[in-house]
């Protein structure tokens, strides 16, 4: 009994580490790959 209470409390632990990491890669990509994309006013540049 005490194997599968453990077996289900990792598989908890797991997937909210899998989430964190999926939005923190999703989180990542936005920042390093898109928003370059589309500056916000401040930081336009002058023309």
């Amino acid at each position: 009994m005490l194997a599968n209470i453990w077996h289900w409390w990792i598989g908890v632990v797991l997937t909210f580490v899998a989430v964190l990491a999926t939005l923190n890669i999703i989180v990542g990509y936005i920042r390093k790959v898109v928003a370059p994309q589309y500056p916000g006013k401040r930081n336009r540049d002058e023309e």
